[in-house]
This record gives structure tokens, sequence and C-alpha cells, in this order.
């Protein structure tokens, strides 16, 4: 389950922060991640930690503990090796501080992803994005194929370049469309906006070096585009490779773009 779906149930909620790290540790201050008697969402870094802090949190469900703190000692004793140490700070949420919480992460800035083309590149690479922190967006002219996917926010529209041009700050673009001319036109519009934190073509170096003449046409430079896309997939033309790798691109490119950080 999501952070979102657990705050919005009914289900009584104890909160697992990180308070303090010493040394190496899996995760950062301020990680967090929330648990009911059930189910649980969110990491603060899994192994012998997590296990035993939602164990921890379970106990103070059971017994009607609100606070409690842990701290442990990343070593052998555990069965972890990171070295370091952390401490957890765990307490029951009330019903203010859970509706903070569910207002911060309905208000939390998530990089959006445009995918234009519902094909079966498209469609994997939706599925892929779906558990990351950004918001999918799935554009294609085709009913048939957008039905087909499971994943992202679907825009059955004639006119995809439209929704480039509506997209917000930061965004990144990925163009798999199941046809070359629309690909250059999309890819060219996404370029053309200048703050794209990723712009993606799917297909080969030689497709690269054409759509770079039809840039080059345009006054456009390509430079920032990648093309083809999820190159590390060392030729693996799989969707579901491609699709992997490609996130990883654009998670990425997130990652030095301000407008686009997780």
């Amino acid at each position: 389950m999501s952070l979102r779906d657990l705050l919005a149930s009914d289900a009584p909620l104890v909160r697992l922060r990180l308070s303090a790290v010493e040394g190496s540790a899996p995760r950062e201050v301020g990680a967090e991640m929330l648990v009911t008697a059930h189910a649980q969402a969110g990491t603060i870094g899994g192994g012998q930690v997590e296990y035993r802090a939602m164990a921890r949190a379970r106990e103070m469900l059971d017994i009607g503990t609100t606070q409690d703190s842990l701290t442990m000692a990343l070593g052998p004793e555990i069965g972890q090796c990171c070295g370091g140490r952390v401490t957890v700070a765990l307490c029951v949420l009330t019903p203010d501080a859970r509706t903070a919480m569910l207002a911060r992460v309905d208000g939390a800035h998530a990089p959006g992803v445009m995918i234009l083309g519902a094909g079966h590149v498209g469609r994997a690479l939706a599925q892929v994005l779906a558990p990351l922190p950004c918001r999918v967006v799935l554009v294609d002219s085709r009913a048939e194929e957008l039905a087909q996917a499971r994943s992202g926010e679907h825009r059955l529209t004639p006119l995809p370049e439209a929704e480039i041009d509506q997209a917000p700050p930061g965004a990144a673009f990925v163009v798999t469309t199941h046809d070359h001319g629309l690909d250059f036109l999309l890819t060219l519009a996404a370029l053309k906006r200048g703050d794209a934190a990723y712009v993606g073509l799917i297909g080969s170096a030689t497709k690269r070096a054409r759509f770079t003449r039809f840039a080059r046409d345009h006054d456009l430079d390509a430079s920032a585009l990648t093309c083809p896309i999820g190159a590390a997939g060392l030729g693996d033309k799989r969707p579901e490779v491609i699709a992997l790798m490609t996130a990883q691109e654009i998670f990425a490119a997130f990652a030095h773009t301000p407008q686009g950080t997780p």
C-alpha cells in the first residue's frame, strides 16, 4: 500500500522516522514509513532495522503505547554490515497529525513523466514507473492501446503536442509512438520547451542522426536528446528491459534537475 492509502484508511497508524544516523546507514535522517497491524508503506532502509522497528510498532498498537524510540547499531549482531548506528522514533499518529501528514503527502511535488505512445514500450514504462515517486501520464490517439495499459493516467487525444505544451516545468518526456514522423514532431516540441528534465526518443543511432538533421532544419540543438532510450540495456530490445533502463535514465535526470527532484 502507498503512504496515502494508509493515511486515508481507518486503521491505527504508527509512524517510524529515522531521527538520528551516525556513520553509514541505508537511509538518511527523516526517512519514514507507516505501519498498521497488518500493512506498511514506505521504508526506513529494510533489513533487520526495519523488521525490528516494525515489530516494535505493532507491539505499541497491541499494548496502547503512543511513543517510543529504538536505537540500533548496524553490525553483525543484527545481521547488517553498514557499520553505523540509527535511532528510530515511533509514534502513534493522532487524528490531527494524520490529517497534516495526508495534506503534506498530497501537496508534495512529484515530478511528471509524460509517455507519448501507449504501445508495448510505453505501457511497460508506465508499469515500471507506477510504484516510483512520480506522476505518470500516458498519451495516445488510439483508444485500443490505452485500454491495454494498467498504469498511469491516460489521456486520449488527437493532439498530443498540446499535452506537451501544458506539462509542468521540469517534466520528463518519452516519445514512443507508432509513427516516426509523429515521433519527430513530438520530440521537437518537447525539446523546444527548454525546461524538460529529460527528453527521450525510442529508436536507434540512425534514427537519432536523422532527428538531429531534422532538428537542425528547425534551428534547434538536439544535444539534450536521449536516443536510443534505455541504451544501458546493451541492445536488449524487450520492452520490459528498455522500460527498466529508461526509468533509470529518467530518475538520474531528475536528480540533477531542481524542479524534478523526487
